[in-house]
């Protein structure tokens, strides 16, 4: 496991534009590094080190901590440019900027003391999979927790687990006698990798399952979604977790969408000793796929930026219309889905070009296949929305913004 790292010195990128910069500098050279983030199963030190010179993991920090606090806008971009470059990078990146919206759930002092600089990666499942016995001062947490992206090189672990004391349930405090849940951190070097990440894609995230036994986890290294502890802000939202990963997807696409267009300029048919270029079906193709991209990419700008807009006016999310809220998670589901189908109608355009291992097309079709099997892509998400919309309660609140 790695161990903490604090702020670079001066060097340190404080701004948005900063950040994208140093994003879109590294993102040639993930590209090259793509086969060997790929074998590894897990992201090398020296590229995670990159990373985190992007300023990519302090997005979410708020400027009482000086940092950039990014909107939900800015966050997609820089993670779409990561994810250009390789997509197992850009979902690390994704997954690893959460710490600054965790910060939001503790009490300031305490995550001070915790992160002592931005650029902290934490990882981990917050799905309650574990069992937190109470204990004083805190709880021994254990348990074994799957789908860790990241987990190999976090400095922080959050985990949720259901409670208990004296060996049975705890209920919840809201009076509903519901088992009661939260959030665990824990050193990253109190975790263990079972290290059986071996998949169809995003082979590089290092996505492990993970355990933890009998470890302490005082009071004051719990939290919940129910209530921000900090300074409110858009990016202290439940849903703040989900916003840039659908930026994996849309980064993969554009990818693919590129690389297409400069493969077909540089090829003719052997059969008819016609150029690519000039084939209907080439041009067709390639123009729907952009058009399929353009209005996904812009459904998720659309949406961010309405609920941005209302957050950062002082409004809250209730304060939407149910189109309007509903709209964000519905277009990451559509990022996601609608990527996958370009660049499998992309590959399937290039026909044997795409078939080789050494083909950015092999890689991405199996990255985007595999990306769509995560909860944000799934009907989970669709199946909540909708019964959003239709005033029942929605399975999967948090994707909706939404605790109680």
């Amino acid at each position: 496991m790695t161990t903490t790292t604090r702020n670079p010195g001066t060097g340190a990128p404080v701004t948005a534009a900063e950040i994208l910069a140093r994003a879109k500098a590294l993102a040639p050279l993930l590209r090259e590094r793509s086969q060997e983030i790929e074998e590894a199963r897990q992201l090398p030190p020296d590229v995670v080190r990159q990373l985190r010179e992007t300023g990519v993991f302090r997005m979410c920090f708020g400027r009482e901590w000086g940092g950039p606090e990014l909107t939900s806008m800015e966050q997609v971009e820089v993670v779409e440019t990561l994810a250009y470059g390789d997509a197992s990078a850009g979902w690390c990146a994704a997954i690893g900027a959460m710490t600054g919206a965790i910060s939001n759930f503790l009490e300031p002092a305490t995550a001070k003391e915790m992160f002592p600089g931005l650029d902290m990666i934490t990882a981990g499942l917050i799905a309650p999979a574990g069992r937190a016995e109470r204990v004083p001062g805190g709880f021994r947490l254990s348990g074994r927790w799957s789908f860790g992206s990241g987990i190999t090189h976090a400095d922080w672990v959050t985990s949720g687990a259901f409670l208990y004391e004296d060996g049975k349930p705890y209920a919840s405090p809201d009076g509903s006698n519901a088992h009661a849940s939260r959030q665990f951190l824990v050193p990253g070097h109190q975790v263990e990798v079972v290290g059986n990440w071996d998949t169809t894609g995003l082979c590089g995230s290092g996505s492990s399952d993970y355990t933890i036994s009998d470890v302490f986890v005082p009071e004051e290294h719990t939290y919940t979604f129910y209530k921000p502890k900090g300074r409110p802000s858009p990016l202290a939202q439940p849903d703040s977790f989900m916003r840039s990963l659908c930026a994996v997807p849309l980064g993969v696409a554009r990818a693919a969408l590129d690389h297409t267009r400069e493969t077909v300029l540089g090829r003719t048919d052997r059969m008819t000793d016609t150029a690519w270029a000039d084939m209907f079906r080439v041009q067709v193709t390639l123009a729907e796929c952009e058009a399929d991209f353009n209005a996904t990419r812009s459904g998720v700008y659309s949406s961010s930026q309405r609920h941005w807009e209302v957050l950062a006016s002082g409004d809250t999310l209730d304060d939407l219309t149910p189109v309007e809220r509903a709209a964000s998670s519905l277009a990451w589901v559509h990022a996601f889905r609608t990527s996958r189908a370009i660049v499998n109608r992309l590959y399937d355009l290039l026909q044997t070009w795409s078939i080789n291992r050494s083909s950015p097309m092999d890689r991405w079709m199996r990255d985007t296949a595999t990306m769509c099997q995560h909860v944000a892509a799934s009907d989970l998400i669709l199946e909540s929305a909708g019964a959003y919309l239709l005033g029942r309660p929605p399975k999967f609140r948090m994707s909706l913004g939404l605790v109680k």
